[in-house]
């Protein structure tokens, strides 16, 4: 099989040992990508304009300060994405300010009476404002987007070669299924990449070795469970003596269990 420079990083995810290779590539691009928030792309300017709007999600602000490479410059980050979303909270409620204290004052008989108006009131709107606001900024990170797009493009490449390249094909024979995050990304990227017939036997395919690998990996865990008993103390592990870890991570994708 002949490399190219954006086949190589899907395939060395699929020649690793392991419980799901999509699990390895993006956590390999989640790597690469909190070094660059921290370093390169602190400077560019339209990277502070995306770092500015999007923020990051929990997890990923987790990992940027748990790093302790760049304090400061996760400072400046903060700071700036903070400028802005104070801005736009202020401008929202200062757009309903004046209505707000209305509402406040108004007397009992009118606010009851206004609980059982099929109108919306001022107060209403500015709740759902708010939440739509508030929502966008929850679901929105910027690290999250950038492994996104790149997955989806990695996606398109194990697509192509599972189809074009043979050797491929065996690597993917050989796997050991996927995490059932990322089962649900295949599937659900045949839709986009794959025509009826190539969907069908791709999934054939997948299915197959998703089912045997699942029951493998309950079955090592199940032996887990049961090394525990007395009776088993002599017993061998077999492969089971991290078969808790592999089978939470076959389950959610990859973690950062301890």
């Amino acid at each position: 099989m002949k490399e190219k420079i954006y086949t190589i990083p899907v395939t060395d995810a699929f020649k690793t040992e392991c419980e799901c290779p999509m699990c390895i590539l993006e956590k390999k691009l989640e790597d690469e990508n909190i070094e660059y928030i921290l370093g390169p792309f602190l400077m560019e300017p339209e990277g502070r304009i995306q770092t500015n709007k999007e923020g990051f999600c929990q997890k990923h602000f987790e990992r940027l300060y748990n790093t302790q490479a760049n304090r400061l410059g996760l400072g400046l980050i903060v700071d700036t994405h903070m400028h802005e979303q104070n801005a736009i909270l202020k401008k929202l409620y200062e757009k309903k300010a004046d209505e707000l204290k209305k509402a406040s004052e108004i007397s009992l008989m009118k606010n009851l009476s206004s609980k059982f108006s099929s109108k919306q009131t001022e107060s209403d709107k500015f709740v759902d404002e708010l939440l739509e606001k508030l929502n966008q900024l929850e679901k929105s990170c910027t690290i999250c987007n950038r492994l996104n797009n790149t997955m989806e493009r990695y996606i398109d490449v194990i697509f192509y070669l599972y189809f074009k390249e043979e050797e491929f094909r065996q690597m993917f024979n050989n796997q050991k299924g996927f995490c059932l995050k990322h089962l649900k990304t295949l599937v659900d990227s045949t839709k986009k990449h794959l025509s009826t017939k190539e969907t069908a036997a791709f999934l054939n395919n997948l299915m197959s070795i998703q089912l045997e690998n699942m029951e493998r990996i309950q079955d090592e865990v199940n032996w887990f469970t049961q090394k525990f008993d007395y009776r088993n103390n002599d017993a061998p592990w077999k492969n089971s003596k991290d078969a808790l870890l592999r089978s939470i991570q076959k389950l959610v994708g990859y973690s950062n269990l301890k």
